[in-house]
């Protein structure tokens, strides 16, 4: 049994929050929300951690972290930058905006070579969801079999701005459509919306499964995201904010019968940093989580 790698998704700029949000200290000693995703994953068995970087954050994780994972996670760095494009393919001029998280996902293409569950840094995904992705993926034995733990809609909201979340169908708990929607909004009287490609707003129940970007993938998926990477350049590479999502390349190898995803479930409570004004609830939940025995404190301690 292959223990799994935890690959995290930390190259964000933070436009929404107004700074590096993967690194602004949360926990009552300094930790990082990654910290605490990092602990989970490591009580859930995963040994190794791939961060997913800007370049010039390496040295300052490198610092955060120093010697305190040794003998408990094993941690590599993959650098997304803009010029990494597939043979042939050359950076257009003025170009800024990142190219996605399927980008970022093939990004560490060279550094992961086993299943692997793949999250975002500034998002608290709670410690089942890890047990219930681990457990999959230790278990894995079909390199084409994916998954996804999927969360209620209502449970993944912020009340200070829209986030963008990827709404699921499964049927017999197999995923069979994600459809990216990136302006979604918690109303005042518990309402949920989002406003469509046309700009009209639609509602949703808030009970619909969504996608928090916990994948799980064996490294047979870096081949199918080159070539669905390569396809949508030839379409959108002048398009300067037009990105390449991974719930998308999920979507697109379940309808072209290349890959199928189970979806898996768990009703934990998500806490994010998407607006500079998620982080107070942020600190308040990981001090009543360290205070009711769920983390020890200094977590690496």
């Amino acid at each position: 049994m292959t223990a799994p790698t935890l690959l995290v998704l930390a190259a964000g700029m933070g436009s929404r929050y107004g700074g590096i949000k993967q690194m602004d200290p949360v926990g009552a000693h300094g930790e990082f929300v990654l910290d605490y995703s990092m602990y989970d994953a490591w009580r859930a068995g995963f040994e190794t951690v791939v961060l997913v970087i800007r370049p010039e954050l390496e040295a300052p994780l490198r610092e955060h972290f120093g010697d305190k994972l040794a003998g408990k996670l094993e941690i590599r760095y993959a650098h997304q930058v803009l010029g990494d494009l597939p043979p042939g393919i050359e950076l257009p001029a003025g170009r800024e905006k990142p190219w996605g998280t399927g980008h970022a996902v093939r990004a560490a293409r060279h550094a992961v070579d086993g299943p692997f569950a793949v999250i975002n840094a500034d998002d608290f995904y709670g410690t089942d969801a890890y047990r219930i992705i681990g457990e999959f993926l230790k278990a894995s034995t079909d390199p084409k079999r994916f998954c996804m733990v999927a969360y209620r809609l209502r449970n993944t909201l912020s009340r200070h701005g829209s986030v963008s979340r990827g709404i699921c169908t499964a049927v017999d708990g197999m995923l069979q459509e994600v459809v990216e929607r990136t302006s979604i909004e918690l109303l005042d009287d518990d309402g949920v919306r989002f406003l469509d490609d046309a700009g009209t707003w639609q509602t949703l129940t808030g009970e619909e499964p969504c996608s928090l970007n916990l994948w799980g993938f064996t490294p047979l998926v870096f081949e199918m995201i080159e070539q669905l990477f390569t396809d949508f350049l030839a379409e959108n590479l002048d398009a300067p904010k037009t990105e390449f999502y991974i719930p998308t390349v999920v979507d697109t190898l379940i309808k072209q019968d290349l890959a199928d995803a189970e979806m898996l479930q768990t009703d934990e409570q998500w806490f994010g940093m998407t607006y500079h004004q998620d982080r107070a609830l942020v600190v308040e939940k990981l001090i009543k989580a360290a205070q009711d025995g769920i983390y020890p404190s200094p977590l690496w301690s």
